[in-house]
């Protein structure tokens, strides 16, 4: 039974390390063995048989097992992210999703699962897309400026790692675990994260979506 880690980013300038421990944390503590990372850097506008991930969907066997940050690394549309579960489905292929905890097989309530989630994102990146040009627009119909203004807050080290930060938070990592690789104290990383408000965001993120673990074949 092998066991793989899929990695996708759009840009060469995003950081793949994030992901990567992500992955490897959560089959260390499943003591799931070894996991082969495949990282590839392309648009997510591109179909899934053009991608790396094709090719490594093409390596499956029956029993193997896939696990990925979230099920949007599969895929940016839901119907492209359910083609992807029913092709490993119907290999015998296990998917865990980090994000939400979710486990798929290939039975029925895993199939109803992945497709409400698929759903649930696209249209919660919809809602998010339209609300964020709606308060632009009325900012700047209203001629207050764009942005957090300058010296409202102090200045950090952990500046420019907000998404970092939040994404971390996201995958369930320990603010603990967190404070040691951005190389701050931990009361540091709490100050820091309550006065960003990224705590809340990420809590948001990770409350979005929320079912009963399926157990595992």
């Amino acid at each position: 039974m092998a066991i793989f880690g899929y990695i996708r980013v759009s840009t060469a300038r995003q950081d793949t390390e994030n992901q990567r421990y992500a992955l490897l944390d959560f089959a260390n503590n499943r003591k799931l063995g070894t996991v082969e990372i495949i990282t590839e850097t392309v648009s997510g506008t591109v179909r899934w048989d053009k991608r790396e991930l094709g090719v490594l969907i093409e390596r499956f066997k029956k029993s193997d097992t896939l696990i990925v940050t979230e099920l949007s690394r599969l895929g940016r549309s839901m119907l492209e992210v359910m083609e992807v579960l029913s092709i490993l489905s119907k290999r015998g292929v296990k998917v865990y999703a980090i994000k939400g905890q979710y486990e798929l097989t290939d039975n029925i309530q895993s199939k109803v699962l992945a497709f409400a989630f698929s759903l649930a994102a696209e249209v919660e990146r919809e809602l998010i897309s339209g609300r964020t040009r709606e308060a632009l627009s009325r900012r700047k119909a209203a001629g207050q400026p764009l942005g957090r203004p300058r010296g409202s807050l102090s200045k950090s080290k952990l500046d420019g790692r907000e998404a970092q930060i939040a994404e971390l938070l996201g995958y369930g990592v320990a603010r603990s675990a967190i404070a040691r690789m951005m190389g701050v104290s931990r009361t540091a990383l709490l100050s820091y994260i309550k006065s960003r408000g990224i705590g809340a965001k990420a809590g948001r993120q990770s409350d979005s979506f929320k079912t009963t673990k399926t157990a595992s074949a």
